[in-house]
C-alpha cells in the first residue's frame, strides 16, 4: 500500500479573542480540514488544550512551510499538545 502524503496547514494566532487559556498570540497552530467551517469563515484549530475547536479565521494568518518544516512542526506541536498546562 502506498503512503499517502497530505499537505498540512499551519497558522499563526494574531488575536486570542479572549480565549486566553486556549490560544496564545504569536503561536503556531495546526489547522484541520473543515470545509463547512471555512464557508462560515472559521478554522478548525488544534489549540492549547490539544483538542480541535472552531475559531474565527480572522484570529489567524495561514503560513506556508516547506515539507521539512511541516514534519518538524507536527512533531513539535504533538509534543506540546501532550504536555499538561
Amino acid at each position: 500500500m502506498l503512503k499517502q502524503y497530505t499537505h498540512l496547514r499551519f497558522t499563526v494566532c494574531i488575536n486570542d479573542g479572549g480565549y486566553i487559556d486556549d490560544l496564545k498570540v504569536r503561536t503556531v497552530y495546526r489547522v484541520l480540514p473543515d470545509e463547512s467551517a471555512a464557508k462560515s469563515n472559521y478554522l478548525r484549530i488544534i489549540d492549547e488544550t490539544g483538542e480541535d475547536y472552531l475559531y474565527p479565521a480572522a484570529y489567524f494568518v495561514l503560513i506556508e512551510v516547506s515539507p521539512e518544516a511541516e514534519e518538524i512542526l507536527l512533531l513539535t506541536l504533538q509534543g506540546s499538545e501532550a504536555t499538561p498546562a
